[in-house]
């Protein structure tokens, strides 16, 4: 379906996007500093293949935006770009009101907002809920003393398809906003990157997280979300054994509802990079991810 914009060039027009939009996005998005991770924005469209849109001129795409539902009660606006040339041209808040559109009979609607965007979302109808900061760390700087993937003897590591899915569904589903079994069934089962569990001997879950790959502005680099477990100490040790084998620059983007987080990343040696606000527009939820240490991607919440 196509959506032609009223009120301005008439070749401007808003589509789902394709799958030959992707590379594109994904430098749009790397530009951007999102550090987008490798499949990301695929499985953004599996998720909800009505959710996400391109903007061209003609045919040349110049902007997107990510406005995923996971269901009637949650959705989630990300990805939201305009090509630094064609802006101030009134294309981004074109492509703001499809997304919007979509999710109008969602309950509540999330977004990450950069300082400088607060006012504006405001002007929309979202308020403010807590802060997102993002934390980086070179691997090669992880003291060795931290290296130790050694853990409770009640608890072991387990990884890739060895994990049990509902078990992870499950830890999910009780501690983020609301269920995303699509999401996450896609998210684990990627092939770039890996994931870890932490099951005890009745195979409960006690914490979980994934790592990808993910372009920075300047180098390849890895991201590492979702991170959720019982205590920071499970925490660090999912972390711990995520970086094991790997080198470079790592990320994890960790939200404001958990205040163990910050301590666990700065004992690893993780700085803050950056920062965003965390708003939403409806009904407030009310978890405070207490339990959550990094997000999956601040696109999709």
């Amino acid at each position: 379906m196509f959506i032609q914009a009223e009120g301005m060039n008439s070749e401007f027009t808003i589509r789902p996007v394709e799958p030959v939009d992707i590379p594109l996005i994904n430098n749009w998005a790397r530009s951007e500093g999102f550090a987008p991770g490798t499949g990301d924005v695929g499985i953004y469209r599996q998720t909800d293949r009505q959710g996400i849109w391109t903007g061209c001129l003609g045919e040349e795409p110049i902007g997107c935006i990510a406005g995923i539902r996971y269901n009637h009660a949650y959705g989630f606006i990300g990805l939201y770009i305009v090509r630094p040339d064609q802006r101030g041209r009134g294309y981004g808040v074109k492509l703001w009101k499809v997304a919007l559109d979509h999710l109008h009979d969602v309950s509540c609607i999330g977004l990450e907002a950069a300082e400088n965007r607060i006012d504006d979302y405001s002007n929309w109808g979202f308020q403010p809920a807590s802060t997102t900061t993002r934390w980086q760390l070179g691997v090669d700087s992880l003291p060795h003393q931290l290296r130790s993937t050694e853990g409770p003897e009640e608890l072991r590591l387990i990884h890739g398809d060895d994990i049990p899915e509902p078990k992870i569904q499950s830890y999910d589903a009780d501690r983020e906003l609301n269920p995303r079994p699509h999401f996450l069934s896609d998210w684990l089962k990627h092939p770039a990157g890996a994931v870890t569990a932490l099951l005890d001997s009745r195979d409960d879950c006690h914490g979980f997280a994934r790592i990808r790959p993910c372009l920075l502005s300047n180098e390849a680099g890895w991201r590492i979300g979702p991170l959720l477990a019982d205590s920071p100490e499970l925490a660090q040790l999912l972390i711990r054994d995520l970086l094991s084998a790997r080198q470079g620059l790592v990320i994890i983007d960790s939200p404001g509802g958990n205040a163990l987080a910050a301590p666990m990343l700065r004992k690893l040696g993780f700085t803050a990079s950056g920062r965003t606000l965390r708003m939403y527009r409806g009904v407030m939820p009310s978890r405070k991810l207490d339990e959550v240490y990094g997000l999956a991607c601040l696109e999709l919440g």
